[in-house]
C-alpha cells in the first residue's frame, strides 16, 4: 500500500495547525491575511504575467497547433531551509560534473564501456548520440553549460532525481519572473522572511558563457576582453521564445534568429547597424538537428549553413554543446548511479527513482503485469506526453498503451508511482495541497558549478495529479531557500 504524501508545510499527516520550521515566518504572516485581499492578489498575479507576457505555446492539442496559453501562477510558494538546499547543492553538483565527465568520455576515449559498466549500444544507437561531435573537445572541456536537474520529495530528508536535462532546459525565466511577482505583490513578507535571491542568475549565466571563450577567438573579442554573446532562438512562434528574449534582455546580449546570422571569413556573424559582426559564444535553443542544414537537417530554416564548421574550427562555442542530450535520455537514466561512481569515485548523494528498461525481457514482463502501478515514459519524450501513468489510468487506455509497449519496447521506461510531496496552493476554499518537483538551475564553467539558491517548483493543479507540465495542465510557484536552517 502506498503511504500518503508528505506535505512540505505540514509534514506526514499534519493537521492543519501544524507547521514545519522553514515555513513558520510565511504561515505566521499568512495566517493574519484577509482570504479577499489574497484573491485579489491572485488576479494582480494573472493580470502581471499576460501584461508581460510570460505566456507559453501549447501544440497538438484542441485549441489548435501553438495556442498560446497564460502560464498559471500559484501565490504560495514552496520553501526549503539553508540545511535542505545544501545538501541538494552537493548532490547536483556531484552529478553534473558526472554528466560532463561523461559526455567527454563517449565523444572521446570511451573508458566507461570499455570497463563494462554500460552498454556501448545504449550509447552509439541512441538517437541524441552526434557521431560529429567524436574526437572533439569542447572548449573549457564543458559540455553542459546549463543543465535542469528534475527533483521529487517523497519524505522530509527524502529527495530523488527524476530526470536531467541536458539537451536545451527551459524555465528559468519563469522562476526568475515568479520572485519578481511575488516581492511586487507582497513586499512586506520578505521583510519578514529571510529568502536568498535568484535575481543574479541572469548575471552568472553571462559570467559563465564568456569562461568558455573559443579557444581562436574573434579579433573583437580580443581587443575588448570579453567575448560577443547571442542568443539564438527560433523564433516567435517557439514555446520558450518569451524565455529566450527574457534571457537575452538580462544578460545584455542580442537576440539572433537564422536570417540574422551568416559565416563571415570563418566565422559566424550577425548583422547589425555597423555590418555584420563575429559572434564568440553562441547559446542557442535550438535543437541540434537544426543549428545546421549541410551537417544535419537540411531542410532546416532554423540554423545557419556551415555554422558547425565553425564550431570545429575552434571559432565559436556553442552552449549546450551538440551532443549533449544523449545525458537526457531515460534509458540512459537507469546507468546515473554507475556513471556518478566510475567518474567520481563516490556513490551517488542524491539518488535516482528506480527504472526498469522494457527493452530488457525480464524488465518488460514484469512491467506488463504491474502497468496499473507504474508510470510508463517514452525512453525520449518530454513535456509529460507519450507517458502513462498507470494508477489513473483507465483500463481501456491501459488496454491501449499494453500493445504499444509490446510493439516498441525499446522506446520506454518504467518507474514506481511514487508519493511526490505535496505544496499546498491558494484556492477558493483556502490551502489545499498539490503535488510538486523541483528544477534548480546548475551553470558549469571550467573548474566551477554554480547554481543560485531555488529553481523552478512545478506544481500540478489538479487534485490528485502527478502530471506537473505546464502542457499538461500543470503550474508554477516561487521556491524560497531561506538564509538559515
Amino acid at each position: 500500500m502506498q503511504r500518503s504524501a508528505f506535505d512540505e508545510m505540514t509534514g506526514f499527516g499534519g493537521a492543519e495547525g501544524d507547521r514545519r520550521r522553514c515555513y513558520g515566518g510565511y504561515t505566521e504572516w499568512f495566517d493574519t491575511e484577509d482570504p479577499k485581499r489574497l484573491r485579489a492578489k491572485v488576479r494582480q498575479a494573472q493580470d502581471v504575467f499576460r501584461t508581460t507576457g510570460i505566456t507559453f505555446n501549447v501544440y497538438g492539442d484542441d485549441t489548435g497547433a501553438g495556442a498560446e496559453r497564460l502560464i498559471p501562477f500559484d501565490i504560495v510558494p514552496r520553501i526549503l531551509s539553508a540545511r535542505e538546499w545544501a545538501r541538494l547543492t552537493k548532490g547536483i553538483e556531484q552529478r553534473v560534473l558526472a554528466i560532463n565527465a561523461f559526455l567527454a568520455d563517449v565523444y572521446n576515449r570511451r573508458e566507461i564501456i570499455k570497463a563494462g559498466r554500460i552498454p556501448e549500444q545504449i550509447v552509439v544507437d541512441n538517437a541524441a548520440y552526434l557521431p560529429h561531435m567524436a574526437g572533439f573537445v569542447p572548449p573549457g572541456g564543458v559540455y553542459t553549460h546549463v543543465v535542469g536537474v528534475d527533483l521529487v520529495r517523497t519524505g522530509e530528508d527524502e529527495f530523488y532525481v527524476l530526470e536531467d536535462n541536458a539537451r536545451i532546459p527551459s524555465g528559468v525565466s519563469y522562476m526568475l519572473e515568479n520572485r519578481q511577482t511575488m516581492q511586487r505583490m507582497f513586499p512586506e513578507l520578505f521583510s519578514q522572511v529571510n529568502v536568498q535571491p535568484v535575481r543574479d542568475y541572469p548575471a552568472k549565466l553571462r559570467q559563465s558563457l564568456e569562461a568558455c571563450p573559443p579557444p581562436d577567438p574573434s579579433p573583437f573579442a580580443v581587443s575588448e576582453g570579453r567575448p560577443t554573446i547571442a542568443v539564438l532562438t527560433p523564433g516567435l512562434h517557439n514555446s520558450a521564445f518569451y524565455e529566450h528574449s527574457f534571457l537575452a534582455d538580462q544578460m545584455g546580449a542580442e537576440l539572433v534568429e537564422s536570417q540574422d546570422l551568416r559565416i563571415v571569413n570563418g566565422r559566424l556573424a550577425m548583422r547589425t547597424t555597423r555590418g555584420y559582426q563575429p559572434i564568440d559564444v553562441l547559446y542557442r535553443r535550438v535543437d541540434d538537428d537544426f543549428i545546421d542544414p549541410l551537417t544535419f537537417r537540411p531542410d532546416s530554416v532554423l540554423g545557419v549553413a556551415g555554422l558547425f564548421d565553425v564550431y570545429r574550427a575552434g571559432r565559436l562555442t556553442l552552449a549546450n554543446a551538440p551532443g549533449a542530450g544523449i545525458a537526457d535520455d531515460k534509458a540512459l537514466y537507469s546507468y546515473m548511479p554507475d556513471i556518478i561512481e566510475f567518474y567520481s569515485g563516490e556513490k551517488p548523494l542524491l539518488d535516482n527513482v528506480h527504472t526498469w528498461r522494457c527493452s530488457e525481457p525480464d524488465s518488460l514482463a514484469y512491467v506488463l503485469d504491474h502497468l496499473d502501478e507504474l508510470v510508463v515514459k517514452e525512453v525520449h519524450g518530454s513535456g509529460g506526453y507519450g507517458m502513462l501513468v498507470g494508477p489513473t489510468a483507465s483500463k481501456r487506455e491501459i488496454a491501449r498503451f499494453r500493445v504499444t509497449l509490446q510493439n516498441n519496447p525499446e522506446a520506454y521506461v518504467a518507474q514506481p508511482t511514487l508519493a511526490l510531496s505535496t505544496v499546498p496552493i491558494f484556492a477558493n476554499s483556502g490551502l489545499t495541497p498539490r503535488h510538486v518537483d523541483l528544477r534548480p538551475f546548475v551553470l558549469v564553467s571550467p573548474g566551477k558549478v554554480d547554481m543560485v539558491p531555488g529553481g523552478l517548483t512545478r506544481v500540478a493543479l489538479k487534485k490528485g495529479s502527478l502530471v506537473v507540465n505546464s502542457s499538461q495542465g500543470g503550474g508554477t510557484k516561487d521556491t524560497w531557500v531561506l538564509a538559515d536552517a
